[in-house]
């Protein structure tokens, strides 16, 4: 289509689309759109395909009100709760999937953030991770101060991971305990801090495609480059345990129109993606160039050595982006 062929030969000369431009491509056949949204990943990208893993560091009794999360105090979902896991596991973990071929690994912590204690005890654990292995570190706890930003980049961190989640307009339906200002201003202080930074967030809270365009357009603002997409996982005991699920389609178009949006980064597909028919195979041949791998959470994903294999398969290498 025309309007398809003159949008890449512009992207690809450094043109940045509008929202309207992007909000126009969701109305376009899903086969036309995914094929040029895959041109530009390979033009842009190339064979590169940026592969991580976390661990679930921290579990439960979270005091954010996040209504699809399953380590929310507001909601009774019986996963499994406890403190900051003791350094030795951690690092186990951080080697482990180093061997299996990962570039990145994470600490995720449950809560609003980390006190002062918590952020020097996985401060230590990044530095024994470090000493072990060659593995990239990425951390995820919550909204920080500059200070423990500072540390966590002292200990070895290079990205840190904060989700918007979706777009301001939609967000205080899905949290009212703290604010898409207050994340975006712990982005900027991660930045401030020397940290990359990688945010995305959440297909099927019952948004709209304007509301996921509108996040993207805000993430790209912020001059990031690492995009986790996610895909509820309707989890029983959360006030959205009966959301409606989206469509495949509906998932890969907005995966599509990400690219156009974000051309040169790493779009990673994150959480739910097992709930995929294919585990992600098409997102990856339509614009998607990263994931997480292995178990999220509180869920099951997908294993290492089955995703090496299918991102192989696609024509990738698994490189840093």
């Amino acid at each position: 289509m025309e309007m398809l062929k003159s949008l890449k030969r512009d992207i690809l000369n450094g043109y940045s689309i509008t929202r309207q431009e992007a909000i126009s491509l969701y109305k376009l056949p899903l086969e036309s759109l995914v094929t040029t949204a895959n041109e530009i990943r390979e033009k842009m990208c190339g064979d590169s395909f940026d592969m991580c893993t976390i661990i679930n560091g921290k579990s439960g009794r979270c005091s954010e009100n996040c209504k699809y999360c399953a380590q929310s105090s507001f909601y009774k979902t019986n996963i499994d709760e406890y403190p900051l896991l003791e350094a030795k596991k951690i690092v186990d973990a951080a080697e482990k999937n180093h061997l299996g071929g990962v570039l990145r690994f994470s600490i995720v912590t449950s809560g609003r953030s980390l006190n002062d204690e918590e952020i020097n005890s996985v401060c230590e654990s990044y530095k024994d991770i470090g000493k072990k292995c060659g593995i990239s570190l990425c951390a995820s706890h919550g909204l920080l101060s500059l200070e423990q930003f500072k540390k966590l980049k002292e200990a070895g961190v290079t990205r840190y991971h904060n989700n918007l989640e979706t777009s301001r307009r939609f967000f205080e339906k899905i949290c009212t305990t703290h604010t898409y200002d207050e994340k975006i201003e712990a982005i900027k202080r991660a930045q401030q801090a020397g940290l990359e930074v990688c945010s995305g967030g959440i297909l099927g809270l019952g948004e709209d495609i304007e509301d996921r365009i509108d996040m993207v357009m805000d993430i790209k603002a912020l001059g990031i480059k690492s995009l986790p997409v996610n895909i509820l996982n309707p989890i029983p005991g959360t006030p959205l345990e009966n959301a409606s699920k989206l469509s495949q389609e509906e998932i890969i178009k907005s995966i599509s129109i990400f690219r156009f949006i974000m051309p040169d980064g790493a779009i990673r597909l994150a959480g739910g993606r097992a709930l995929l028919e294919d585990m992600g195979r098409k997102a990856f041949l339509s614009g998607a160039n990263a994931a997480i791998s292995g178990d999220m959470l509180t869920t099951l994903g997908i294993s290492l050595k089955d995703d090496i294999d299918m991102i192989t398969s696609c024509g990738y290498k698994v490189k840093k982006i």
